[in-house]
């Protein structure tokens, strides 16, 4: 996990490194939109397609839905809970329930890869396909336009999220893979060259979205129950759900890790666009990931404990 976390560091160090240097002219805010957009539109699919069609997809994928949703669900009770016994703004509020999701795909994926192996790609595509990604788009979304400040643009309903290249990607993939239908050499070939490009490229972005300068002590008070929820209360809820699972242990222990993630980075999107607190987002995103640097290698030791691997 530490050689893991110090190659992932580094990448993330380079992005930094490249907004600060602006190599051509190009600052962070643009490599980091012409990156993920191929990411998001290109790479990202082909490896969901690679990834899924040869899964095991089933009864454990129904486990990590439950699980996945089921340990968001309950820490953002207990973040509002905590956000109205202490009478927090609801602009605060709702972006900081937006800081529950974790970044299970553009930081979960490629730890969870070079952590457990190659079949761990699946844990992290299921938990965000099937559980975090469309409990964000759905419930998170809700969460925001209740909590921040509509105008007068029309919004597109709910469901508009959900039809995107990583949703279309998965469909394809899972039908293919329960009609039986086998991949063509030459396909898999171009879809595993596609799929080599997408940790790299996921993480080295991270770097570049880290925004140091959202950084305030105002902000302070408001992203201690986001570090202590997000890092510390989430995993163990998972742990304590993944006891009823019939998953192996290196799977549940995957999940888990998985969820221990930091906050993920898409929820600024929202916060932009209803208004909430941007700033504070942005600096909880930068906290947590920095945190998770020492709280990952945390839990992936407890869990060994916990569930021999």
């Amino acid at each position: 996990m530490n050689a893991t976390l110090l190659q992932m560091t580094l990448l993330m160090v380079f992005g930094v490194a490249w907004g600060l240097l602006k190599p051509g002219g190009l600052d962070a805010a643009q490599t980091r939109r012409v990156l993920t957009s191929v990411v998001y539109y290109l790479l990202l699919p082909a490896l969901i397609i690679q990834v899924l069609w040869a899964a095991d997809i089933g009864s454990q994928s129904l486990q990590y839905t439950f699980l996945g949703i089921a340990s968001i669900a309950f820490c953002l009770l207990c973040m509002w809970a905590i956000g109205t016994l202490c009478r927090i703004p609801r602009r605060q509020l709702g972006t900081l329930l937006l800081t529950v999701f974790p970044n299970v795909t553009y930081l979960g994926l490629p730890v969870l890869e070079q952590t457990f192996g190659d079949w761990a790609r699946s844990v992290a595509i299921q938990m965000d396909l099937f559980a975090a990604s469309p409990f964000l788009y759905t419930v998170g979304l809700m969460l925001a336009r209740h909590y921040g400040d509509e105008d007068n643009t029309p919004h597109p309903p709910v469901l508009a999220y959900l039809n995107a290249p990583p949703f279309w990607a998965a469909a394809v993939a899972v039908a293919l893979n329960l009609s039986g239908v086998h991949a063509a050499v030459w396909l898999s070939d171009l879809l595993q060259t596609l799929s080599l490009a997408v940790v790299p490229l996921m993480v080295f972005s991270l770097g570049l979205a880290l925004n140091w300068q959202a950084m305030r002590w105002r902000n302070l008070p408001y992203a201690v129950p986001v570090i202590v929820i997000k890092m510390l209360l989430m995993p163990w809820v998972a742990f304590t759900l993944s006891a009823g699972l019939s998953l192996d242990n290196l799977h549940k222990a995957a999940a888990i890790i998985n969820l221990a993630m930091p906050s993920m980075i898409f929820g600024v999107v929202f916060c932009d666009r209803y208004r909430l607190d941007s700033g504070l987002y942005a600096m909880t995103v930068t906290l947590t990931t920095v945190l998770s640097l020492l709280t990952l290698p945390f839990w992936y030791e407890q869990i060994g404990q916990w569930l021999p691997l």
